[in-house]
C-alpha cells in the first residue's frame, strides 16, 4: 500500500493485523508464543522476532488508519514497552552483542531456538524509529 496506494492493499494488511491482534492464544504482552497452534501453549517459546516485525508493520500501518482504529499504535506500543523490557532486552555486554533475546526461528528443527536474531533487532529498531518519527512530535 506504501507505494502503490492501492486500497485492496489496505484492507488485506487490516485483516492480518485483525487476524493476529484477536487471536485467542495471544499473550497480554503482545509478544507471540513461537506458534499460536503450539500444542503447550503458555508454557512454549516466545518469538520476540514476531513482535518485532508485528510491531514495525503496526505503526506504518497506524499511519494509514489513524482515523479509523487506533488500536493498531495501542497495541504496538504494548510491544515496545514489552520488546524494551528486562525479560526481552539483554544486558550491555551479553547476548552476543544482539539487543533482543527470546526469538525462535525454526522451533520444528531446533534451530534458532530461544535465540537472538539479527532481524529481530533491525524490526525492533525500524519500529522504534516509526515510532519516534510518526507518533512522538
Amino acid at each position: 500500500y506504501r507505494y502503490t496506494k492501492d486500497e485492496t492493499y489496505l484492507e488485506h494488511a487490516r485483516k492480518i493485523a485483525s487476524f493476529i491482534l484477536d487471536h485467542p492464544r495471544m499473550p497480554e504482552d503482545m509478544i507471540p508464543y513461537w506458534d499460536f497452534d503450539a500444542p503447550d501453549i503458555p508454557d512454549t517459546f516466545r518469538d520476540v522476532s514476531a513482535a518485532s516485525i508485528m510491531c514495525s508493520a503496526l505503526i506504518e500501518l497506524a499511519t494509514y488508519c489513524t482515523d479509523t482504529d487506533e488500536r493498531y499504535i495501542d497495541v504496538a506500543e504494548i510491544q515496545l514497552r514489552a520488546l524494551s523490557s528486562p525479560q526481552y532486552t539483554a544486558a550491555v555486554g551479553t547476548n552476543g552483542g544482539y539487543l533482543l533475546m527470546h526469538s525462535t526461528g525454526n522451533f520444528p528443527k531446533s534451530r534458532e531456538v530461544d535465540a537472538p536474531l539479527s532481524y529481530a533487532d533491525y524490526y525492533y529498531l525500524e519500529a522504534l524509529l516509526k515510532y519516534r518519527d510518526n507518533f512522538l512530535k
